[in-house]
């Protein structure tokens, strides 16, 4: 039988092992985050909205595309807080690990309502991040901040108009919105361990002065 001091041993190796392995992981999810950071933003066009209703798919149209799944389509900051984040196509979990992600069947930022025969209900555009990740900032966030989301060639700026707690089953907040709004969603809460049973949402209205914004700098 081994002696107490082999299985102490054999216990030590095991933890340094498993403790260089995280390493590891954590050092490789770093270094993708810092290459998807210095991607650019990619320029897209889209002349008609997406539903903003998950259920319903999207009528055909040959005008209407979305960009590719982790194309970079933008930057969110909130600079109350200190987040900035990429914005990627798609909220599937590969793509979160890169950034935040611009939730499926929401509306574009630079498709607002009043533009096009679809858009009269299609002004909430929806971002989902990691809470421990892209979104670990917004537990700080208050009613009030500004959130900026930067595209290719324009800058949009939001004021936080409300946040709430909802259940993962609880899709209205992202249901078309008659103006322009953006709609933050991150697991919730923020320090629990394992996945976390509920939804912290963040909704901002556009500031009406910001289509008139210049482009920003992509130096970042």
């Amino acid at each position: 039988m081994p002696s107490r001091a082999r299985v102490l041993l054999l216990l030590e190796i095991a933890l340094l092992a498993v403790g260089i392995g995280l390493g590891v992981w954590c050092a490789r999810i770093l270094v993708e985050a810092r290459r998807v950071r210095s991607l650019p933003i990619e320029p897209v066009r889209v002349t008609m909205t997406l539903p903003g209703d998950a259920n319903t798919p999207p009528a055909k149209s040959p005008s209407r595309s979305a960009p590719p799944p982790g194309t970079v389509i933008g930057r969110l900051d909130a600079p109350a807080i200190g987040l900035s984040t990429p914005v990627l196509e798609g909220s599937d979990d590969a793509t979160l690990a890169h950034g935040s992600g611009h939730i499926e069947d929401t509306p574009f930022p630079w498709v607002l309502p009043g533009q096009g025969a679809e858009s009269a209900a299609a002004g909430n555009v929806g971002i989902a991040g990691h809470r421990d990740t892209s979104f670990r900032a917004l537990r700080r966030i208050k009613v009030g901040d500004e959130l900026v989301l930067t595209t290719a060639d324009q800058v949009y700026r939001y004021a936080i108009r409300r946040t709430l707690i909802v259940n993962p089953e609880d899709v209205y907040v992202l249901d078309p919105t008659s103006d322009p709004t953006l709609t933050l969603v991150t697991c919730y809460p923020f320090n629990y361990v394992g996945h976390a049973p509920r939804r912290f949402i963040v909704q901002a209205a556009l500031i009406p002065s910001c289509p008139t914004c210049p482009p920003a700098s992509r130096s970042r």
